[in-house]
């Protein structure tokens, strides 16, 4: 079977600690993908759809973080298309796990078409800022966000 969405050199944002993250998050999705294709069941993809909303939200944070601290100037529009789509996606956990949705094709071109925008459209814009900023585009160093 392929994959939902398989990553390539499009996708590279050019900064490692970011890409690394967002390639974490294309394994997840395309995690997704299999359960439902294979049948697994609801149980299932809502305990992968739960890892695939909280690694959002801690590469949202380490986005978030770096942009307050470097001033990027869109941040506030940034951190509301954050907030937006955790909303999204917590409204339809709450639905699955009351049993009012069932996890869904549609669901995966949603997450789909959200990361792939999310990467290269709107990540893509801090990249010139995150460098003049200083920001080190490739690292030989653990990521500081790898606590395991």
């Amino acid at each position: 079977m392929n994959e939902l969405l398989e990553w390539n050199d499009s996708l590279n944002i050019g900064i490692d600690e970011i890409d690394n993250q967002h390639k974490a998050l294309v394994v997840l999705l395309n995690q997704l993908h299999v359960a439902i294709h294979e049948k697994q069941g609801t149980a299932a993809c809502i305990e992968i759809l739960d890892k695939l909303v909280e690694y959002t939200r801690v590469h949202f944070t380490v986005e978030e973080s770096l942009m307050r601290i470097l001033g990027y100037p869109d941040y506030a529009a940034h951190l509301e298309g954050h907030e937006m789509l955790i909303a999204q996606v917590v409204e339809l956990q709450q639905k699955l796990k009351s049993g009012k949705a069932n996890v869904s094709f549609e669901l995966l071109h949603f997450l789909r078409g959200w990361l792939t925008h999310h990467i290269m459209e709107t990540d893509k814009a801090y990249v010139p800022h995150f460098i003049a900023k200083g920001v080190e585009q490739k690292s030989s160093r653990k990521s500081f966000w790898k606590f395991w």
